[in-house]
């Protein structure tokens, strides 16, 4: 028998010592599981900061400004995952201070041990109308005003953004098609939603020489430790170390929040908060609105809560059937094998768990030794199903499945109504955005060139280090490692050609 919401815990050898202190109630176990989380933490954070330090070097390497718009769009990203990352570790760390002196958190009051099931939230097809004077749309009047504009989204520590687009007067929308997805999402989620902007008319130049570029990211590593330090062992707000890099410079334009109740199985129009004015150069006229599909996947929309063998009897015609009970989402279907689960057959019959079901757990009958758990719907014509249990742990179970369930839906609410769709990115679109030579794109061409000339006159292998190449977007971290050798190796040639001149 299968249930979902069994939780997974730290793991403490049997008859150890530490078991023995748990069991007495002189050690909690979810300090392990504390300390287990805060080692992810900081890796998330370290792979983040490494991402930083790349993106720092192209920025400074950039000669193109596509690529530069590229690179500060990646350095802008990366610094609110670190910020995001270090302000969830430093509330880990209070939380364990406060477990240790045996208090309870600072929310107080009586803590519920049922917690609702995460799910799925994605957003797609963003829409931002744009409110040009009529002199400049119709007539094609006055300076043309171009912005470089992406959006960032985050749901607690997992931030994502969009593609960049250049928007000028020809546009009456701001469009970003492609859905982001974030998983692992409470009930109580807070999608927020920012809009940059960068005025692309400013003049790009290089900003550090060789020397300079070569002590950037050994620099800005050693500031990022220290502050991780710093947020680790004290209460103070986390603040990030100042960038000192040249290049484009992308401003909060608008931004916005969405919660559950914005959830909705078709498009909606959300109020966005204009944060600068027009006399701004990244200035863009919003109208205040944004267009947008939101939807969301609970798990217990998509994944069984419970399943396992039962015998239903339907009280309208008094049989009991042997059937494989599943209960997921607001049904719990009831199929003749356990295999025609995996087949897609249709089951034999559905039961309907909504609002309007009750069920309760009806006491041991003396005469067959059973025990028996009754579901009523009270919906239309009153129907009631009883499942025959022969232990009691059984009825304990599928009870507490069935009250997990009746949570979850009460914590999700219209998103248990029907199953939303949610779809995923094209990889076509992918391929196309690979190919119109962004940053990582040209960069990527330049390192895998490197490669083969240098692994031409050694002998070395290309395959492994061209297929990462290709796969950049999963593979950012290993890539500007690689930029960082490529960057040295330069310099040592350099270095080697002005010996040879100067000889």
């Amino acid at each position: 028998m299968f249930c979902r919401n069994q939780t997974s815990r730290a793991t403490v050898a049997r008859g150890s010592a530490m078991e023995m202190e748990v069991k007495r109630g002189r050690f909690r176990l979810s300090v392990l599981e504390d300390s287990a989380q805060d080692c992810e933490v900081q890796r998330r954070i370290e792979r983040e900061v490494r991402i930083r330090e790349g993106a720092c070097k192209l920025l400074a390497a950039c000669s193109q400004r596509d690529q530069a718009l590229e690179a500060s769009k990646t350095l802008l990203t990366s610094n609110s995952r670190i910020l995001a990352l270090m302000t969830q570790l430093q509330r880990m760390k209070e939380a364990q201070a406060m477990l240790r002196a045996g208090r309870r958190s600072s929310d107080g009051g009586s803590v519920d041990k049922r917690l609702p099931c995460t799910g799925k939230v994605a957003i797609s097809d963003i829409r931002i109308p744009l409110m040009w004077k009529d002199s400049e749309y119709f007539k094609n009047k006055g300076e043309l005003h171009r912005c470089a504009v992406f959006c960032l989204l985050q749901v607690g520590t997992e931030i994502h953004d969009t593609d960049l687009v250049i928007v000028d007067r020809t546009l009456t929308d701001i469009c970003f098609d492609e859905p982001v997805i974030f998983t692992d999402v409470p009930p109580g989620f807070d999608l927020r939603v920012e809009l940059y902007s960068c005025c692309v008319e400013e003049e790009f130049s290089m900003g550090f020489s060789t020397r300079r570029l070569s002590r950037l990211g050994s620099a800005s590593s050693k500031k990022f430790m220290a502050t991780l330090e710093t947020a680790a062992s004290c209460k103070s707000p986390v603040l990030l170390p100042a960038l000192s890099v040249r290049g484009p410079k992308y401003h909060l334009l608008a931004h916005t929040s969405l919660t559950l109740c914005h959830v909705q199985n078709s498009f909606r129009t959300h109020d966005l908060t204009i944060s600068d004015t027009e006399g701004s150069s990244f200035w863009l006229p919003l109208y205040g609105n944004m267009c947008c599909r939101l939807v969301a996947q609970p798990l217990c929309m998509t994944q069984a809560v419970m399943c396992g063998k039962l015998r239903i009897r339907v009280c309208e015609y008094n049989v009991l059937l042997d059937v494989y009970g599943v209960l997921s989402g607001s049904d719990l279907k009831c199929y003749q094998l356990q295999d025609d689960t995996d087949s897609l057959e249709t089951p034999l019959f559905t039961i309907p768990i909504n609002k309007e079901t009750r069920v309760r757990a009806t006491e041991r009958d003396p005469a067959l030794h059973t025990h028996s758990i009754t579901i009523t719907n009270q919906s239309g014509d009153e129907t009631t199903y009883t499942i025959v249990t022969h232990t009691s742990e059984d009825t304990h179970n599928w009870m507490e499945a069935f009250w997990q369930n009746f949570y979850d839906m009460s914590q999700w609410k219209q998103c248990c109504n029907e199953l939303m769709k949610i779809e995923e990115p094209s990889p076509k679109k992918m391929m196309v955005t690979l190919t119109q030579g962004s940053l990582y794109h040209e960069m990527g061409k330049s390192i895998v060139g490197f490669i083969v000339l240098t692994a031409a006159q050694s002998g070395t292998s290309l395959e492994l280090p061209v297929l990462y190449i290709v796969n950049f977007d999963k593979q950012q971290s290993l890539i500007f490692q690689i930029m960082s050798v490529f960057f040295k190796k330069i310099q040592a040639i350099n270095a080697d050609f002005a010996r040879q001149i100067s000889v």
